[in-house]
């Protein structure tokens, strides 16, 4: 294998790390807002849990990503995950949770526009509704999860302390949970350009295979975790506190309901399921675990008296989410020619 592939993939590893650092955080964000988990718990539970679901549930969001525009060059790929990279970081340094699953599709249709080729509209569609959808989906199921919560806190009587101790392990749990489903689903947006130009072959550990996609899948797992610990903790109070005040049980309720979310997006088999008994399924993306917990957030908020919504703080994120895809696939497009024309590497097949 050509030592030099590492240097390709180095922009899917930074992008990993600006995931780890931006969206991947966002599963503990409300936990560690309301001081219920430490941030440095919450970092290693997110890391191993990450790592997990991407390696054994990759791969379904992948397809679709690949359907969009298939890379075929390292240097193409490189640059792709660059631009989304760098727009994700120019969002991180403003504090702002911004989605990388649309961050790196703009740098695929930067690609595309460079090659002249057109973007199918069906596959954008998919992801249009996605973005929509899911902080929608994520919104109504924290409503009525929290108002399920409530009716059952009236009739069961529960002391404070063990309620506190019970939502504490609850939302370390169900954190467990929505970092496996964020791996499963955004791996996509770190290696998915890579598939096509993977220099990996199967390799046999015992009685366990890693295809060529899952170790793309473990090294972009990794530069996750390294994001959740080098720069997340940022964004995490961006979230958990700046938006709308919550208490411990909202935030369980929170992470639930952007958890469910990602994995509805992610799970190959539940589609394949309902596929093959002719009801209608998700589509199989990658989906922004910010944009699921903005969402929820509100959702908790627009049903709890006397909670005011920071407008302003959404209206910031909304601008976030309309410029990431904008801004890579500018990036993409210039990045794509400088390769091309000054230093002279392959992006075209």
């Amino acid at each position: 294998m050509n030592p030099g592939i590492f240097t390709y993939l180095s922009s899917g590893l930074f992008l990993g790390w600006s995931l780890g650092a931006n969206d991947a955080a966002n599963i503990f964000g409300t936990a560690v807002g309301t001081r219920m988990v430490r941030f440095a718990t919450a970092a290693l539970i997110a890391s191993i849990f990450v790592i997990l679901g991407a390696v054994i549930s990759g791969a379904g969001a992948s397809h679709t990503l690949g359907k969009l525009g298939a890379i075929n060059t390292q240097p193409g790929a490189f640059m792709a995950a660059l631009a989304a990279a760098l727009s994700v970081y120019l969002m991180t340094e403003r504090g702002l949770p911004v989605s990388t699953s649309q961050a790196i599709v703009g740098g695929i249709i930067g690609w595309n526009i460079f090659m002249g080729q057109p973007t199918d509209p069906g596959i954008v569609s998919k992801f249009a509704f996605a973005w929509v959808a899911s902080p929608v989906m994520a919104g109504i199921m924290s409503a009525v999860l929290f108002a399920l919560a409530r009716v059952l806190l009236r009739r069961v009587k529960i002391h404070l302390l063990r309620l506190d101790h019970y939502t504490r392990w609850g939302l370390i749990l169900v954190g467990a949970f929505g970092a496996y489903s964020l791996g499963a689903n955004n791996i996509a947006n770190v290696m998915g350009v890579f598939l096509n130009v993977s220099p990996f072959r199967d390799l046999q550990l015992g009685p366990v295979t890693l295809s060529s996609a899952q170790q793309l899948f473990l090294l972009g797992g990794m530069a996750i975790a390294v994001g959740i610990y080098t720069y997340s903790e940022r964004v995490m109070m961006t979230v958990g506190q700046d938006i709308v005040r919550l208490t411990p049980v909202a935030a369980l309720v929170v992470v639930l309901a952007q958890s469910l979310v990602l994995f509805l997006f992610a799970s190959q088999s539940l589609a394949a399921w309902l596929a093959a008994h002719h009801l209608p399924h998700l589509p199989l993306v990658p989906v922004s675990s910010s944009q699921a917990v903005v969402g929820a957030v509100i959702g908790l908020g627009l049903i709890t008296p006397g909670e005011r919504i920071r407008w302003d703080i959404v209206r910031n994120i909304s601008i976030g989410w309309l410029l990431t895809p904008t801004v890579a696939a500018l990036i993409s497009v210039v990045g794509m020619f400088v390769l091309q024309n000054v230093f002279n590497l392959p992006v075209r097949p």
